[in-house]
């Protein structure tokens, strides 16, 4: 199983309907296949995903508060991908449930910035 306990993520690829980018950053913690994380950057002030581990994918749901537009929510599948520098991968398909739309993300392990995670 994959460890994302401690593990911070950034955004290196978004969707036309995401409202990550690059200055966001999502700080990971796990207990066993359940994983958690808090995130801010971009047009997100606040937001949390929480979902479980199943063999090479991580499902979540998500909310997030953004710049004047309120809180909005949806659902991610991420196939998670080892790459060939050890860094992990998050090739997220999401689809927003507080408006139309869904989309690919791709978030990418910053190594600098393992630490003692964050519940």
């Amino acid at each position: 199983m994959h460890n994302f306990d401690g593990l911070t993520m950034f955004v290196s690829n978004t969707a036309a309907t995401g409202v990550v980018d690059a200055s966001t950053r999502l700080r990971f913690s796990q207990r066993g296949d359940r994983v958690f994380a808090r995130y801010a950057g971009g047009c997100v002030t606040h937001g949390w995903l929480v979902g479980r581990i199943a063999g090479e994918q991580l499902a979540f749901r998500y909310a997030q508060q953004e710049d004047g537009d309120g809180i909005h929510a949806g659902t991610s599948v991420c196939d998670i991908i080892r790459c060939d520098d050890g860094r992990l991968r998050l090739i997220e398909h999401f689809t927003w449930s507080t408006r139309p739309g869904a989309g690919v993300n791709v978030f990418d392990e910053v190594l600098s910035e393992r630490g003692p995670a964050t519940s």
